[in-house]
């Protein structure tokens, strides 16, 4: 009897494998830094000051909350600083709301490039993610350091607590950003939708105020809100005497993941349909 044996494979098909590998990980990181080239381009190159203005938008929100606030209140909820006690709360849902924002219109934004074989969704999702990302943590840099220079206090930094209020922002905004993009997609009135629902966000994540101080029935709705765990943690980087004790980075991070693999999950089966219906 004869017997047939297959053909041992090639030493040289894994290593083809893996240059293949490497091959499509520079493509996409090439790819992601062509979208980030673009929209640098586009939104901070046409206007004059270009990223002065990313800095200078926020610190007027800040400094008209301050300026505000001081005239009806003796004194902030923690603190001796109005400035500085408004920037530790708007910094934080600013760089949501930035990140969530432009994440959620990343399919839209990058629509004409997306037919190309060589751009896909997930790289027009990543590129904005970055972008934005980085230049709300370099705002918060900017601002945080800047007014607390400025009003020369001697505060005692405690820089994990805010890096990582920081990180668990960018998080939440990619979360939230990847489930109302495909949500824009499917559902045509639900920029609108979002966009009226949301507001009330702004009044409930603890830029004016800080947890402890609400009433406990407030206090039983307001913990189901991500940013306001956000808010106390990135304080007790600045105000050593605060202790955030309801504060719960696992359920930032559990709430980020489930809105992110939700519209991670809608794009991948949607995404052909949301590019040929719009």
């Amino acid at each position: 009897m004869s017997s047939f044996q297959s053909d041992p494979p090639s030493p040289a098909e894994p290593k083809l494998r893996s240059v293949h590998r490497r091959s499509r990980s520079f493509a996409t990181l090439r790819t992601v830094m062509a979208l980030i080239l673009r929209e640098m381009s586009t939104r901070y190159g046409r206007s004059a000051g270009g990223y002065i203005w990313a800095v200078l938008e926020p610190l007027g929100v800040i400094v008209i909350l301050a300026l505000a606030f001081s005239l009806v209140f003796r004194a902030p909820a923690l603190g001796s600083s109005f400035i500085l006690f408004y920037a530790s709360g708007y910094l934080p849902f600013h760089v949501y709301q930035t990140v969530s924002l432009y994440v959620s219109r990343s399919i839209n934004f990058s629509r004409p490039l997306l037919f190309y074989p060589s751009v896909t969704w997930v790289d027009a999702l990543l590129a904005r993610f970055i972008l934005n990302s980085l230049t709300g943590f370099m705002v918060a840099y900017l601002l945080l350091g800047g007014l607390i220079l400025a009003i020369d206090t001697r505060i005692v930094l405690d820089v994990l607590p805010i890096v990582q209020a920081l990180a668990l922002t960018a998080l939440l905004g990619l979360g939230m950003g990847a489930l109302n993009c495909a949500l824009i997609g499917l559902i045509q009135t639900w920029d609108v939708i979002w966009s009226i629902a949301s507001r009330p966000l702004f009044l409930a994540s603890g830029i004016f105020f800080i947890y402890e101080d609400m009433p406990r029935v407030v206090q039983q709705v307001l913990w189901y809100n991500p940013l306001i765990h956000i808010n106390g943690i990135l304080r007790t980087g600045l105000y050593p005497m605060y202790n955030a004790d309801f504060a719960s980075w696992e359920y930032v991070v559990g709430f980020s993941l489930v809105t992110m693999g939700a519209g991670l999950l809608l794009l991948h089966r949607f995404h052909k349909d949301i590019l040929n219906d719009n």
